[in-house]
């Protein structure tokens, strides 16, 4: 629907106001004796388009028809009436300006999706070498894996608040959120660590750089910086090289980490900085758009609980079966191109459906063979991180089941909050991570088949719909 038919005065005759389009095929009567065949003449590329007649009553009703003036003119009853003899008149078919960009044009490449998902797994490296000076099994990790939970909570919603304001263009803006918004989830994450530590303990230092690193890569990931994080990660790679094959001294395994949480906290600063040098110098306009930015901070709320449900899920994993833990973190890369895939799918299949069954049946389709094909990335991705995990061996076939089922999770919550539907992906993960409180050991299958069914109708039932993707 063009916008400006919102503006026009709902009193304006239809015939003057209605868009002229041309058509190759128009269905009109030559001898004009017949007005909703001049109708469908004048609407032809509209209502061509169309996959269902509420598109072309809504087209009917924003231009002021009236219902009166509908069975004076053209003998129906209403807009919906007229607008199923619209669509029945003239044959479906999307046409396509050759300026148009072509299905998933723009989108990611595969090896650049992978890196990411690289790197977004080679920090793991830090609680590899951290591990001889961290005593304590599990509970010398609860610190770790409570500001884990805290940052990622944190972190999901700033993302959400700061790319909001690069949506409007105001990259200012975006810098300035983050700014603030990135030392407020360090003292978040080392509180979290803090409050579950069972006495001062190395475990609450790592966890405040942790914190620190989570925020800065959040921020250079948000400013389209993410990449520079792999020189700051060197040290973390080379070291956990070198104490793959020679013991290190205690110190190394915690100034290593060190080094590399300076360097990414280094870079995110520079970021920051490089952007609100130009627009903002002398700091000026930051007092006047505080007020701006607190507003609307309800909507991110949903992303910062998908975070927290998504963590919390993940860490299930992670404290039963770590290989699993990498594979699914490594999977975020195949994760992110399938999903512009599916998006250039969708698209695709809007070209070609020709009724809304027809639409739903193609999203369907596109949905199973993202799935499938995440599936088959993820499995892969597990095989390899059972070979290469020191002391081989492994769980068994039920959790690596329940790893696929995770990773499904995760990737269908990932789809519709691209799409804009983020509180039923977000109820849901919380919800299936609150579940094995009440019933232990229920994480392991049952809780990620539920939710993964939940969320693949839900895929179903609200991507299906023509207006989710126009």
């Amino acid at each position: 629907m063009s916008g400006s038919l919102w503006l026009r005065d709902p009193g304006t005759a239809a015939r003057d106001t209605l868009p002229r389009t041309p058509g190759r095929h128009r269905p009109s009567d030559p001898t004009g004796t017949d007005p909703v065949g001049e109708l469908a003449g004048r609407l032809e590329d509209f209502v061509a388009a169309a996959v269902h007649p509420d598109e072309v009553a809504a087209l009917l009703e924003s231009d002021g028809l009236t219902d009166e003036q509908i069975r004076r003119r053209y003998g129906h009853e209403d807009s919906f009436s007229l607008a199923e003899d619209l669509y029945a008149r003239v044959e479906r078919r999307f046409p396509r300006s050759p300026e148009d960009p072509a299905p998933g044009a723009g989108s990611p490449t595969l090896l650049g999706c992978l890196l990411r998902g690289l790197l977004f797994t080679l920090p793991g490296l830090a609680h590899v070498l951290a591990a001889p000076v961290l005593a304590g099994g599990r509970t010398g990790y609860a610190p770790l894996l409570a500001a884990a939970l805290a940052g990622w909570t944190w972190n999901q919603a700033l993302a959400h608040r700061a790319y909001t304001r690069l949506g409007l263009g105001d990259r200012a803006a975006a810098a300035r959120t983050l700014l603030r918004g990135a030392p407020v989830g360090v003292v978040l994450g080392t509180a979290a660590a803090a409050a579950v530590a069972p006495a001062p303990a190395p475990a609450v230092l790592f966890a405040a750089g942790q914190s620190i690193y989570l925020a800065a890569a959040t921020v250079l990931l948000v400013l389209g910086r993410e990449r520079v994080l792999l020189p700051a990660l060197l040290p973390l790679v080379g070291g956990a090289l070198f104490a793959a094959f020679h013991p290190m001294p205690a110190w190394a395994h915690l100034v290593l980490p060190l080094a590399s949480v300076t360097a990414a906290a280094g870079l995110a600063a520079g970021a920051v900085a490089g952007v609100l040098r130009p627009a903002d110098p002398g700091g000026r306009g930051v007092r006047g758009s505080r007020r701006a930015e607190l507003r609307g901070l309800g909507d991110s709320v949903p992303y910062g609980l998908f975070g927290l449900g998504s963590g919390a899920l993940v860490l299930h994993v992670a404290l039963d079966s770590p290989p699993f833990a990498v594979a699914l973190t490594l999977g975020t890369g195949p994760a992110e191109w399938l999903l512009y895939r599916f998006r250039a799918e969708a698209l695709a299949g809007l070209r070609a459906s020709t009724s809304p069954r027809a639409f739903r049946l193609s999203v369907a389709a596109a949905l199973v063979r993202s799935l499938a094909g995440y599936a088959g990335a993820l499995l892969t991705l597990m095989a390899a991180a059972l070979l290469l995990w020191p002391g081989g061996g492994g769980p068994g076939a039920a959790p690596a089941a329940g790893a696929l089922l995770l990773g499904a999770v995760l990737w269908t919550g990932l789809l519709l909050q691209a799409f804009g539907a983020v509180l039923s992906p977000a109820a849901v993960c919380c919800a299936a991570a609150l579940v094995p409180l009440l019933l232990p050991g229920s994480e392991r299958l049952f809780v990620p088949a539920a939710a993964s069914a939940v969320l693949v109708l839900l895929v179903c039932a609200q991507l299906g719909r023509i207006t989710a993707h126009r």
